[in-house]
């Protein structure tokens, strides 16, 4: 007796066609309850680097949903977080990594860089993908002035590992920048896969910090082609531009798109990138 494979074929195609049809109605549902697409359905990962002034806005009012919404509202996969406190007495003693993490729904990393009215004080990453390693660097002082770190998250899109990183880099003094911006590059120097660098450099583009990191990085705003000025700070009267995202075209990254928030969440706008994975 002969049987014939056709219909066991053709119940197969019917069964990927049926289950293909269900993931994409269930990603529309998603995206019409307000809920952001998964970075795995999409070309590009969603960068963001955000000065949180420890959840402080300009009217001086602690608000960390007011900093989740700003962040929400953009559907990002990937934040550096500058200004971030834990168990801080300032801010009522909240852990804020933890309850952005609860009020995101993303995954967290903290970096402590110094012990601040009995808690800590440092600079944290959001990741809507599980977070495999982090690594946490203290930056070398050369004055008395306060400790500045980097914070280095490994993530995966689509089989590519990603390392994504924040830093805050001294705010007074260019040659404390261009010493920390140095530390910097040392230690991301051989980290493999794609390299993602953001944060608050507190150096605008004619400075010697961002010179050195464009020897080594392309700059998202720049390489987005921007016209806008990118100015990030002070919120309410924009005046300059020192909030950015650094990635390597070597491995295979380009900026779409970039843009800032309006928002007096912080004292600093955030900075949004779109960066292609090719």
């Amino acid at each position: 007796m002969h049987f014939s494979l056709k219909p066991v074929k053709m119940i197969k195609r019917t069964g990927i066609l049926l289950l293909c049809i269900t993931l994409v109605v269930l990603g529309w549902v998603g995206i019409l309850k307000g809920q952001p697409p998964s970075p795995f359905a999409r070309k590009a990962l969603r960068v963001m680097t955000y000065n949180i002034h420890v959840g402080m806005g300009m009217d001086q009012k602690l608000d960390l949903e007011r900093i989740a919404g700003v962040i929400n509202r953009e559907r990002v996969d990937l934040v550096g977080l500058q200004e971030v406190d834990r168990g801080v007495r300032r801010t009522q003693g909240i852990d804020e990594i933890v309850e952005l993490s609860k009020l995101t729904g993303m995954n967290y990393a903290f970096g402590h860089n110094l012990d601040f009215q009995g808690g800590q004080y440092g600079i944290g990453i959001l990741s809507r993908l599980p977070i495999r390693n982090t690594e946490h660097r203290k930056f070398e002082n050369r004055r008395e002035t306060e400790r500045r770190g980097m914070l280095r998250v490994e993530v995966e899109l689509g089989g590519r590992l990603i390392n994504f990183v924040t830093t805050h880099l001294d705010y007074q003094f260019p040659d404390g920048r261009l010493f920390e911006a140095q530390q910097l590059l040392r230690a991301v120097g051989d980290v493999k896969g794609v390299l993602i660098v953001t944060g608050d450099f507190n150096d605008e583009p004619a400075g010697e910090a961002y010179k050195l990191l464009l020897t080594k990085f392309e700059d998202a705003w720049v390489g987005s082609k921007v016209k806008q000025s990118g100015f990030s700070y002070p919120a309410d009267e924009l005046a300059k531009r020192i909030d950015y995202i650094f990635y390597r075209p070597a491995d295979g990254v380009r900026a779409r798109k970039a843009w800032t928030v309006r928002s007096l969440a912080s004292d600093h706008l955030p900075v949004v990138a779109e960066l292609e994975m090719r």
